[in-house]
């Protein structure tokens, strides 16, 4: 046959006749049904956003208790596409091969510095919240559910310690949310701690289905505080399961505005995971209270540190707690991380909610107005600091010119908002408050930053020369002077206090391991590729290693004014959870745990940011 065909081809081919074949068109019917298959795909993918994501129906779970005030209609996800959002990194810096070797020497060390205080946590306080890192034992300040072993579950994925990541969820399964009585919640602890950490975990972990159910258990618990008649949470409460008693929870009419703004993250990521969005309703609808109070406080653009959220059928259920006293708006405890949020949770919704965008360009002027300054500094250093306004009702604004550690998450905030939202302003003042903490840093003898300080505010932002009077008169004022510049009586001053210059006071000298400084030093690495944030970042390192290492772990000491500050015994799960966390990302590649592809929430637990 093959002979056959062959000879007529060639028979053809040399005769120079053109060959006819017969073309046979395709069924109708094929066409159709391949047209249709292409448009279902193409609009499949279009809509994906309106799916939810849980495909096992166990990842829904009934309430632990029926509810006392549940709300009528869900408040769901945002459906439309997401927003184009810009990227956040800046393209991985060249490295010559010496520089390389002395980042992976840094980002080896790093690691080591935690495997010292995991191992003292294994040793002594294994499944416990705390390790006592000085005297061994440990502590239960969140109902002894493991708090360091969930907040370390992402850093150890991170760091590539699968063995030790195994092992903690081994002991994770033993945790029981749900059944343990009497125990106190502190909701946004545990919510940014345990439940991020669980969250995080689940994400890096590629899916371990002990993680999502660990979590299901726990928002079980924690999402009763949101069953109140306003639906504005309770911060604090007794849990039990069988007392329903004990679960008959009341709005606060004295609730830190911190606790009410960040819980969006958690509660939102875990709502796309399972695509139960009674989780984002619970936030959303504290949220929308916010963002219409907003600009009708004292400070418009930003809310007060003490809130009242009792308020039931009226139109904005907040209000002050105390409206005839004095009012304190911050950036930094009792405030800090619901401004932080609103950024992250715009990109966690896909730029898909506009209001987060709103809420922060409505407060950032406000901020930059009221609270930021600039320090008067040996060097004349051009940074800012972040303080507080105090705000009366029958007297002018003053600016508190205080500036907290817990602060030094601003520049960070502000240069990822940058960045996201074309703000090319915000990212020059994110590196002069990023600046401004590293220069707290240096300024002291240890090399490392007080809890709290008073500095010298600048008269002049643009000119700000060295004063060594000013500096006595902020010393004479913060000091209990009497307004009689006395310098013999402030040096006394300055001698006992051991003031650095610029400081007028340290208000608490102690260092608590916390980590918002490295937090914004390593978000200014990856935006700008500025070796000097990683040159500074490993001065931060070294300082906090030598003055808080213990045999078993590190500890929070008394005075960062001291030389030799006595240890205090306390090791918070932040230490392991988010500071040295940030110092290990600061020498990693670029691609780990990308900014472009992961939100942080508050604890450091990195989110998947959904595509």
């Amino acid at each position: 046959m093959y002979s056959v065909l062959a000879a007529e081809e060639y028979r053809i081919l040399t005769s120079g006749q053109v060959p006819s074949y017969t073309y046979t068109r395709p069924p109708r019917k094929l066409l159709r049904t391949l047209l249709l298959i292409a448009f279902l795909t193409f609009l499949l993918w279009q809509l994906r956003p309106y799916f939810a994501l849980a495909l096992d129906p166990t990842l829904i779970v009934a309430p632990l208790q029926p509810e006392k005030f549940p709300v009528s209609k869900l408040i769901g996800l945002p459906r439309q596409r997401a927003a184009k959002i810009p990227k956040i990194q800046h393209a991985p810096a060249s490295e010559t091969r010496t520089e390389r070797k002395l980042r992976e020497a840094r980002l080896q060390e790093v690691k080591e510095t935690f495997l010292h205080a995991w191992t003292g946590y294994r040793k002594e306080a294994w499944g416990k919240d705390e390790l006592r890192p000085v005297n061994g034992g440990h502590k239960s300040p969140f109902c002894g559910w493991a708090a360091t072993l969930v907040d370390s579950l992402d850093t150890l994925l991170i760091m590539g310690l699968h063995s030790e990541f195994e092992d903690a969820l081994l002991e994770l399964e033993k945790v029981d949310f749900v059944t343990t009585e009497g125990c106190q919640i502190n909701l946004f602890e545990m919510t940014i701690r345990h439940l991020g950490g669980l969250l995080s975990a689940y994400d890096l972990s590629g899916g371990r289905k002990v993680l999502i159910e660990k979590a299901l258990e726990l928002a079980g618990v924690l999402f009763t505080a949101f069953d109140t008649e306003n639906r504005m949470p309770t911060p604090h409460f007794e849990w039990s399961l069988n007392d329903t008693r004990v679960n008959d929870h009341k709005p606060s009419n004295n609730i830190v505005v911190a606790v009410l703004g960040s819980l969006s993250l958690e509660f939102t990521r875990l709502s796309q995971i399972t695509g139960n969005e009674k989780y984002f309703d619970g936030i959303q609808r504290v949220i929308n209270e916010l963002e219409k109070w907003q600009t009708k406080t004292r400070l418009p653009g930003m809310w007060p540190t003490m809130v009242d959220s009792s308020l039931v059928h009226q139109p904005i259920a907040l209000r002050p707690s105390f409206p005839d006293a004095e009012e304190t708006f911050t950036l930094g405890a009792l405030a800090d991380s619901t401004y932080e949020y609103l950024p992250k949770e715009y990109m966690l919704l896909g730029g898909r909610s506009a209001s987060y965008r709103n809420m922060y360009e409505r407060f950032v002027p406000v901020a930059k107005k009221h609270l930021f300054f600039r320090p008067m500094t040996v060097g004349d250093h051009d940074i800012l600091l972040a303080g507080s306004l105090v705000v009366s009702p029958n007297s002018p604004p003053r600016l508190n010119p205080v500036f907290e550690h817990l602060t030094c998450f601003t520049g960070g905030m502000l240069a990822i908002a940058g960045r996201i939202f074309s703000r090319p302003e915000d990212i020059v003042d994110g590196k002069k408050l990023t600046d401004g903490c590293i220069w707290a840093y240096k300024n002291t003898i240890t090399g490392i930053m007080p809890e709290t300080l008073t500095a010298v505010p600048c008269e002049d932002e643009e000119v700000c020369l060295w004063d060594a009077e000013k500096w006595f008169k902020g010393v004479d004022w913060s000091t209990g002077g009497q307004g009689k510049l006395e310098e013999d009586v402030v040096r006394d001053r300055i001698r006992y206090y051991k003031l650095p210059p610029g400081f007028a006071m340290v208000n608490d000298a102690r260092y608590l391991l916390r980590p918002e400084a490295i937090e914004s030093v390593f978000i200014m690495w990856r935006i700008t590729a500025d070796p000097f944030y990683p040159t500074a970042g490993w001065d931060m390192f070294k300082s906090i290693q030598a003055h808080c290492t213990t045999a078993l772990a590190h500890s929070a000491i008394d005075s960062v004014l001291t030389a030799t500050p006595q240890k205090s015994d306390e090791m918070e799960s932040f230490w392991l959870a988010e500071t040295i966390k940030y110092f290990y990302l600061l020498y990693s590649e670029p691609s780990v745990i990308s900014l472009d592809e992961y939100v942080l929430n508050t604890e450091a637990h990195p989110l998947k940011r959904p595509r």
